[in-house]
């Protein structure tokens, strides 16, 4: 038997990426190790996963391949799952029970003053402390020193600016070389080295000194874009508060929020912030969820109610049990999946990449024509077509175009995450704007969700009693909201349920279980009897519980559509898209519920069913599917876009390509909108990127702009799609009217 060797997957934290040709550099660098398996990079959250395999470079060799090129490199710490308290365990230990916790604190104490960071060190500016920061102190002091020789002895000044040039030429060389010997000849540094060297050889030393000078201050202002676009992202976990207090016995002590574990009892305070998800077990206030769910107003939770890590008391002491590790909260899992998405790349920017590949070779290649062609075919003056060929190799940096995409996929992604609309990945987002039809499921998406039994007609023979006490145990375990409903009326009742075996569900069908010996089945009617009509005429759903086969009786249940469900699907309609509910229930139910809201109506429809006609749409077009994330599974994974509607729960989060955090129809057409306008911005950045390099390549060639107008084109270009992609951080997709 062949032993199936583990591939280890390690992540790190690359500092000092500050655009995409960075990422690209890492990435290049990597992949060329042996044993590498696949390198993922998420550009705006500086996060590096790279699969080894066994008998393969190590993850210090991959640490060390990429410092070389002068990134850092922090490798995530891995921790172990949390350990469980049971019942009867404290899972505490403060200075009188021995964990060696910090002080007491009384239960009504007012919530601690975080304290006040501490002032810079000599009011340095942040972009002044890297090493990026201090080339471009290093270069302008030597670049100012040169201007200075030149005033004050003229014969001098070639001698000055060489100098300057090359301080700060140094460091872009040295990690040129290093790109070179992973394989990566075609880059800025090499490029901007080719340049600053050719001009000096040519005596445009005063020009090679600035351009040096003006790269090192671009390389600045690219990281001071890339940190605002991270801030976004950073602002998720920002809201974390990094300790909690937990309680034991009659008293409670602050301990690191990372030490909790599911099953202790914790205490928040009216104005503070709760560090983990957990289960109110006393108390009643009003929280604030808006860390969670962006919506702004508070909401009444009291016992049993779950509450989201991020959520800020308003009014008084609670005490919660944990139901997740910080680590695990659904903050910190939001927070994870932007980060995780932003890796997602959408086409349009794998194309870009694929486009970058080859144009920076065609750029050197043109460069080099346009030095030695006129020259040699027409009589050129060397020094001049050199100069401009130089140019031209400047202004051929892809780093605007390569970086036009990501940073605004980046920002969309961080805007919808405070918006409670989660997103995962650029290729959903551009996915999004091309959609041209939206599938909805009736119970729980265009209903609220919260049928109740309406009816019950028990077959001759038969009790209303024990026709739902039956279907009750047929449904026990199910957390489709139908079978919820049909549990909590037994529980009403106070109905003793009998125990049962082999009990399944069946998608879109129903329930079966083996029940005192017999088999059970809870499903839609099979033939249209008076009742069935009438009920069904009423809008109500009706389900059918048999015994071998033989009908035991009827239950109706009605549910009513969600408030916001017409203002939902008017958004929709102004944003050109068509509208459609796909329903397993029968016609009549359905078109009761649709009817009203101008919706068409697929009815009647087992999972292939939908499945088929979801395939079917997206072959006419994009076309999204809304569910709750758990019945619709088939439909949501095929359709081009998945969403799932469902107030934040663990399997929407996980299953979904988009989730709308706060439990809003209305959210659909927020998601519409702010992918629309991420597309849009990605149009313009391409569009002033390629318009900027054209441009200038021409501008260049025939001699009217020189080597520093070509690198403050460069430069200028990259800030400028930054900026306009970071507009999307103050775009409002709630905002109505807008498409």
């Amino acid at each position: 038997m062949t032993a199936v060797l583990k591939t280890d997957s390690v992540e790190w934290t690359v500092g000092g990426m500050d655009c995409a040709a960075c990422a690209g550099k890492v990435r290049g660098a990597v992949e060329r190790l042996p044993g590498v398996e696949a390198v993922e990079i998420a550009l705006i959250s500086e996060r590096m996963t790279a699969r080894l395999s066994p008998g393969g470079a190590s993850a210090e060799e991959v640490e060390r391949a990429v410092t070389r090129l002068g990134y850092t490199m922090t490798r995530a710490a891995t921790s172990a799952p949390p350990k469980l308290i049971l019942p009867g365990e404290t899972g505490c230990g403060c200075g009188g029970c021995g964990c060696g916790a910090g002080p007491d604190v009384e239960p009504d104490a007012a919530p601690q003053a975080e304290p006040a960071p501490k002032p810079e060190t000599a009011a340095a500016p942040a972009w002044v402390r890297g090493a990026k920061g201090r080339r471009v102190v290093a270069s302008g002091a030597a670049l100012a020193l040169g201007w200075g020789v030149s005033f004050l002895l003229p014969d001098l000044a070639r001698a000055g600016f060489s100098l300057a040039c090359l301080v700060g030429l140094i460091p872009v060389a040295r990690k040129a070389l290093a790109l070179l010997r992973t394989g990566q000849p075609f880059t800025i540094e090499m490029l901007m080295t080719i340049a600053a060297c050719g001009a000096l050889v040519i005596g445009a030393a005063a020009e090679a000194a600035m351009v040096v000078f003006l790269f090192a201050v671009g390389e600045v202002l690219e990281g001071v874009a890339a940190n605002r676009a991270r801030d976004g992202i950073r602002a998720l976990t920002r809201q974390m508060p990094a300790t909690a207090l937990l309680e034991h016995g009659d008293h409670a002590h602050e301990v690191a929020a990372a030490s909790l574990r599911p099953g202790q009892i914790i205490r928040l305070r009216p104005g503070d912030r709760l560090a983990v998800d957990a289960e109110i077990v006393e108390g009643i206030s009003r929280l604030d969820e808006s860390a969670v769910t962006g919506e702004s107003l508070p909401v009444t939770r009291g016992p049993g109610a779950q509450v989201p890590a991020g959520a800020i008391n308003a009014e008084a002491l609670l005490r919660l049990r944990v139901t997740h590790a910080a680590a695990d909260s659904t903050l910190a899992r939001i927070a994870r999946m932007v980060a995780e998405a932003e890796a997602a790349r959408a086409p349009v920017e794998r194309f870009i990449e694929r486009f970058s590949r080859w144009y920076m070779p065609l750029i050197v290649t043109l460069a080099a024509l346009v030095a030695v062609g006129p020259p040699l075919l027409a009589g050129g003056v060397w020094g001049e077509w050199v100069y401009r060929a130089l140019a031209l190799l400047l202004i051929g940096c892809p780093c605007a175009l390569v970086i036009s995409v990501p940073a605004a996929m980046a920002a969309a992604l961080s805007t919808g995450a405070r918006q409670g609309l989660l997103i995962k990945g650029g290729a959903v987002i551009e996915a999004m704007a091309r959609l041209q039809t939206v599938a909805l499921d009736k119970t729980g998406t265009v209903t609220l969700g919260r049928p109740e039994v309406s009816d019950l007609l028990p077959a001759a023979g038969q009790s209303e009693t024990e026709l739902l006490r039956l279907a009750a145990a047929v449904e026990t375990g199910s957390s489709h909201p139908l079978a919820r409903a049909i549990l909590a009326s037994a529980k009403e009742r106070g109905l003793a349920l009998p125990p049962v075996t082999a009990a399944r569900v069946i998608p879109g069908v129903g329930a079966e279980a083996i029940c005192e010996g017999s088999p059970l089945r809870l499903a839609a009617p099979t033939e249209a009897s008076p009742d069935v009509t009438a009920l069904h005429t009423a809008g109500k759903t009706v389900v059918e519980l048999t015994r071998d086969g033989q009908a035991l009786g009827l239950i109706s249940l009605s549910d009513t559509p969600r408030p916001d469900a017409a203002q939902a699907l008017t958004e929709l309609d102004r944003l050109g898209l068509r509208r459609l509910m796909l329903t397993g229930d029968a016609a009549a139910p359905a078109q009761a519920v649709a009817g009203p809201l101008g919706l068409a109506v697929g009815a009647g429809l087992l999972p292939e069913d939908k499945l088929a006609r979801i395939r079917s749409l997206s072959a006419a077009g994009g076309v999204m599917m809304v569910g709750d994330g758990i019945n619709d599974a088939p439909a949501l994974g095929a359709a081009d876009v998945g969403v799932a509607i469902g107030a934040g729960t663990d399997v929407a989060i996980e299953t979904a390509d988009a989730v709308l955090m706060r439990d809003r129809l209305t959210d659909l057409a927020a998601l519409i909108r702010l992918s629309r306008q991420a597309m849009r911005i990605v149009r313009q950045n391409v569009a002033i990127a390629l318009g900027l390099k054209g441009l200038f390549l021409v501008t260049s060639v025939l001699g009217l702009t020189g080597l520093w107008l070509a690198v403050l084109a460069d430069t200028g270009a990259t800030v400028l799609v930054t900026a306009n992609a970071l507009r999307l951080l103050r775009f409002d997709p709630g905002r109505r009217g807008g498409n």
